[in-house]
């Protein structure tokens, strides 16, 4: 009796075995082409045994690289003000397509601002503060942000159909705590009120945390010596001796990002000059740096090397006329091609040890607005940009760009908590990516900028996965 009972759990359990391998076998495929797949699935894949000798792509999961934080876009009033354009059923469709996790993109890692910039549309340029002199902001209000299209009103009806993290940078503080506000050169920080600027920022969190709003990260500065003049030895001083207690003091659980840089090379630049000073080191959770110049990832590489617990987060790019868009190139563009030029850039941010990458702005119009234009604050006339959906507001038509779908393969099918893992290999204009997901399973993201189909071979585990890449193409591959 006792031999028979063993040999019927012996067989159990090889029998459970073999359908964990015949489970882990069943690869689930989405495809993105230029034919005219939009994150279609197609018919199972299933791995089969045994190596191929000269495998395209090797995947091993024993190696990890960053951990995920999230792929998104930015909160605009310039996105919102184009929702509001549409019927209602449209606007609820339109912010499902973008923050769903299970029928949409499914955002996850989303950029908010401190007041004005040059899609903060709504209304003139303002701060929290315009009054002069309000060093203990007696005036502050985020009454604009709650209006129809402000900032909490957009995020609220973001979360209604997913959640995300938010990141958040300031280009200016209000213009009286300025050096000099005319002299574009000269918009340095005074420093006599590095405390209300310090008491500034923290206000702005805690207001948006008594409407239910958490803010994840903090970026004192968007584009320090683009925008705000400050140095980064001086933002160091700010971060260290003001910001860094104050928000310490207050309880929030906010952390301070460092601190939005408009490229990569800035970001070394700045880290390089900072990053040895222990009492500002210890304020500081994480980087972030803008992709303008759409090249130097070797920096990236760089700073991720020298400081391995520092999560790197890809927090802006775009295409615009201010950023070398050629006037002759019409702003939205729809063409196909754009969809992998940006594929590419993420996955060089990826390789590149980024834990988070969030375009610029989600949604404008078909004329790639509407901005705000304030010249003294660096926000110019004629400043169309690309989002990722146009809403064309005259025909009430919604068109999700090719990068929509490109970036939503990533934020869809690779949730906060994945670990991107070793892909080794190589062929010309394929490329692959490989990411262990926090629940259990991978998913492998495969490039195609051919003009022509390709086919790759995934080996995982001694096993071998044959997959038909579609020309001009992302393909996403998941299994357990």
């Amino acid at each position: 009796m006792i031999d028979l009972l063993s040999s019927r759990l012996v067989r159990t359990i090889l029998l459970a075995a073999c359908a964990l391998a015949l489970q882990a076998q069943q690869v689930s495929v989405y495809v993105t082409s230029k034919a005219g797949d939009r994150l279609t699935a197609k018919p199972t894949l299933k791995f089969s045994e045994g190596g191929v000798q000269g495998a395209a792509f090797r995947i091993n999961p024993d190696v990890r690289y960053q951990r995920i934080d999230g792929f998104g876009a930015s909160l605009l009033e310039a996105g919102l003000i184009c929702i509001n354009s549409l019927d209602p059923p449209e606007q609820e469709k339109l912010l499902a397509s973008l923050f769903n996790p299970k029928t949409g993109a499914g955002y996850s890692a989303m950029k908010t601002v401190l007041a004005g910039t040059d899609f903060m549309s709504a209304g003139p340029w303002y701060t929290y503060d315009d009054t002069p002199g309000d060093v203990g902001m007696k005036h502050f209000t985020v009454e604009r942000d709650l209006g129809p299209n402000g900032q909490i009103t957009f995020i609220r009806r973001a979360r209604k159909y997913g959640s995300f993290k938010l990141q958040a940078p300031m280009d200016y503080p209000p213009d009286w705590m300025l050096a000099q506000v005319q002299d574009r050169d000269k918009q340095d920080v005074d420093p006599k009120y590095y405390d209300a600027m310090a008491r500034y920022q923290v206000r702005y969190l805690q207001e948006y945390a008594k409407r239910g709003i958490s803010i994840d990260y903090l970026d004192p500065f968007n584009e320090p010596l683009i925008y705000t003049k400050i140095p980064f030895a001086s933002i160091r001083v700010y971060v260290r001796d003001h910001l860094g207690p104050q928000l310490a003091k207050s309880g929030l659980k906010t952390r301070i990002q460092f601190s939005d840089f408009n490229n990569r090379e800035r970001l070394q630049e700045a880290v390089n000059t900072t990053m040895g000073d222990a009492a500002f080191r210890k304020y500081v959770s994480s980087l972030a740096y803008h992709a303008y110049g759409f090249d130097n990832f070797d920096k990236v590489a760089d700073v991720h090397l020298r400081y391995p617990e520092l999560p790197l987060w890809q927090t802006e790019v775009c295409h615009a006329y201010e950023t070398g868009t050629p006037r002759n190139q019409p702003l939205p563009n729809y063409d196909y091609a754009d969809g992998d030029f940006w594929g590419n850039q993420i996955f060089n941010d990826m390789e590149s040890h980024a834990s988070a990458w969030i375009y610029w702005n989600m949604i404008l119009d078909q004329n790639g607005g509407p901005w705000l234009v304030s010249p003294v604050h660096g926000n110019p006339e004629d400043n169309g940009q690309q989002p990722v959906v146009v809403v064309d507001r005259k025909l009430k038509r919604v068109t999700y760009l090719p990068l929509y779908y490109y970036l939503a393969h990533f934020s869809r099918f690779v949730r906060p908590g994945a670990y991107r893992v070793e892909a080794t290999g190589a062929a010309k204009q394929l490329r692959a990516l490989a990411f262990q997901l926090a629940g259990g399973g991978m998913t492998a993201e495969l490039l195609n900028s051919r003009n022509e189909a390709a086919t790759v071979m995934l080996e995982w585990k001694g096993r071998s996965l044959r997959v038909d890449l579609p020309p001009m193409s992302i393909t996403t591959c998941l299994w357990k």
